[in-house]
């Protein structure tokens, strides 16, 4: 299948010279139509810089970013209002990415409006991805502090659903919620999917959160792609060592259990940062 994104030998670089930092050391990853594709990596591994280039976000000093077979490395401010139709984004903080001076009917009408679509259909898309994400009409005349956490980040994927793109960037979208309500939101993010077809490139620190939600997962380690694989292999039986530490990071409800994996991951980190003769 012909991937929807193709991400070859990236490289991010912030600032010049000495002073130089790389972010991204060549990184390629790929994302097909309708797929969940993960990447996972600690703060600090480049991943939400990543999907940072990807949005045109973040400076990219070498490699291609590709988006249904075109180039969009180096597009322009007009090319990329062209591409919101397309690509879109869920950020981790649901308050802080909603104007709070908006009611949620305007947040959600805005991008339709402005890319020409009518009023009465603008506010029909509304409500149609308002009972997507179960919000009830009402929600329309209601501001951002009017809500929980969790329904603010549902009013968040409603805007990023509401112009019908083909990939959403998804940069730590629950890690922010407590864990009941990562849980439904997660059950939303997979029942949207198959219901509209929509790509994810689904970033986060948990690697219980991509088991649950991507076909295959990426793992990022200090700005490389370390181990590429089925979400089933990486999430529970990895290959790479560092991508072993994340699994063992995530706890487990028994507590036996839990003592040996905290005992593994001890092992292997005082292994990698043993010195090397």
């Amino acid at each position: 299948m012909t991937a929807l994104l193709e991400v070859q030998d990236l490289v991010v670089e912030y600032g010049r010279g000495r002073k130089a930092f790389r972010a991204l050391h060549g990184v390629s990853i790929d994302v097909a139509p309708g797929e969940c594709m993960g990447l996972v990596g600690e703060s600090g591994s480049g991943k939400s810089t990543l999907g940072k280039a990807i949005l045109g976000l973040a400076p990219v000093t070498g490699g291609r970013i590709r988006f249904d077979g075109k180039d969009i490395t180096a597009v322009g401010r007009a090319g990329r209002r062209a591409l919101a139709d397309d690509v879109q984004v869920v950020f981790q903080d649901p308050y802080g990415s909603l104007n709070p001076a908006m009611t949620i009917g305007d947040i959600l009408s805005e991008p339709l409006l402005t890319s020409g679509l009518g009023g009465a259909e603008a506010q029909a898309r509304v409500r149609e991805m308002l009972d997507r994400v179960r919000l009830p009409e009402t929600a329309m005349d209601r501001y951002p502090s009017e809500f929980s956490g969790g329904q603010r980040q549902r009013v968040a994927i409603a805007r990023a659903l509401v112009r019908r793109p083909r990939l959403i960037v998804c940069d730590e979208p629950v890690s922010a919620l407590d864990l009941t309500t990562q849980a439904t939101i997660l059950d939303l993010f997979i029942e949207l999917q198959r219901d509209t077809g929509v790509s994810y490139l689904f970033v986060s620190h948990d690697l219980g959160v991509v088991r649950r939600v991507c076909h295959r997962v990426a793992v990022m380690y200090q700005g490389e792609i370390v181990e590429t694989g089925a979400g089933e292999q990486i999430t529970r039986a990895p290959r790479h060592p560092y991508a072993e530490r994340l699994r063992l990071a995530s706890p487990v409800a028994d507590p036996v259990t839990q003592r040996t994996r905290r005992a593994e991951w001890l092992a292997l980190r005082e292994a990698a940062d043993a010195p090397v003769r």
